[in-house]
């Protein structure tokens, strides 16, 4: 995917890992699912997202999340992601982390004709997610090639 602002630079994966870890943050912080940042914030603001990663990453990652919140009409909701049985799920996964996990699956099931904007609303909108984000599971856990895999074949 080429910067929308400077068509001679490519978006990298880092760009990508930044834009999943700020979903994740801002999720987590309104107790919303990704999916619903993702289609609230459409296709055309991703790229525009995407195209300025270099930059928002230096920025204070708290201010980044309200200024996306408050830009973006983003609103609470009810999905605490960190309500997990303590017994099942010792250890709960950071956005950092979960960014990470969804910055490869993304990379990973890309098809040639979509852009990174496309890959994050086809992935975050994806039942699959339902299963990579219960953390009573250890679905995010499995490596990298066994999500790709089971979200191309509908499940693990």
């Amino acid at each position: 995917m080429k910067n929308i602002y400077f068509p001679d630079e490519d978006i990298t994966t880092d760009d990508l890992y930044f834009v999943c870890y700020m979903i994740e943050k801002v999720a987590r912080q309104l107790k919303q699912h990704n999916s619903y940042v993702v289609n609230k914030i459409g296709k055309k603001t991703l790229q525009h997202l995407l195209s300025v990663a270099n930059v928002l990453h230096a920025d204070n990652h708290a201010k980044v999340a309200q200024e996306w919140i408050k830009a973006y009409g983003l609103e609470p909701g009810n999905f605490d992601i960190t309500d997990v049985d303590k017994e099942l799920a010792e250890i709960i996964p950071t956005s950092l982390q979960m960014g990470k996990v969804y910055q490869r699956l993304i990379s990973d099931t890309l098809s040639t004709k979509e852009d990174y904007a496309d890959g994050i609303i086809n992935v975050y909108n994806n039942p699959l997610c339902s299963t990579i984000d219960n953390y009573n599971t250890s679905a995010f856990y499995e490596p990298s090639y066994v999500i790709a895999r089971a979200y191309q074949h509908g499940g693990f």
